[in-house]
């Protein structure tokens, strides 16, 4: 079952992310690796900035969540993470399945470039990698990343995006 998340569900939403983001320990840039990966404080910032999480329940426990945030002219996927326990289930698919179905405007996501499965998961999904310079203006646009991460990130779009 998806459902949105609320209050109650932030502690284990902070979870689910520090534990999914352990796949991307000695993958991404050192310098872009955090213990946590995401501290409370920067989750609740991005809460406070619009990330609307949805969260995958079976048997009464939040086994992946997906945030989503709209901005301007497009909705941005944000933090799609899935218990290292859960993964390759199908949770990442459900979820990004619904956020579309709620999205009115185009998708951008933004993931890191040597995440290979990630991108490999989201072009699963038919969305296409955009060009280096695209993807850089997007990052600034609609994004508020440093510049390290810039360059060691790409973004994908949903076949509506021109």
């Amino acid at each position: 079952m998806i459902i949105a998340s609320d209050e109650k569900d932030f502690d284990e939403i902070y979870e689910i992310i520090n534990d999914g983001a352990s796949a991307y320990r000695g993958v991404i840039p050192a310098d872009r690796w955090h213990d946590p990966y995401m501290k409370k404080e920067e989750l609740k910032r991005q809460i406070d900035e619009g990330v609307q999480f949805w969260n995958f329940i079976e048997e009464e426990k939040i086994m992946g969540v997906m945030g989503i945030q709209f901005k301007k002219d497009v909705s941005l996927i944000r933090h799609a993470y899935v218990r290292t326990i859960n993964r390759k289930k199908g949770i990442g698919s459900k979820l990004l399945k619904h956020l579309c179905e709620i999205s009115a405007t185009p998708i951008l996501i933004g993931t890191w470039s040597d995440a290979n499965w990630a991108i490999e998961f989201y072009q699963k999904h038919g969305f296409r990698l955009l060009p280096k310079e695209e993807k850089n203006n997007l990052l600034r646009k609609y994004w508020t990343i440093p510049d390290r991460q810039i360059e060691t990130s790409v973004v994908l779009a949903s076949s509506d995006w021109i």
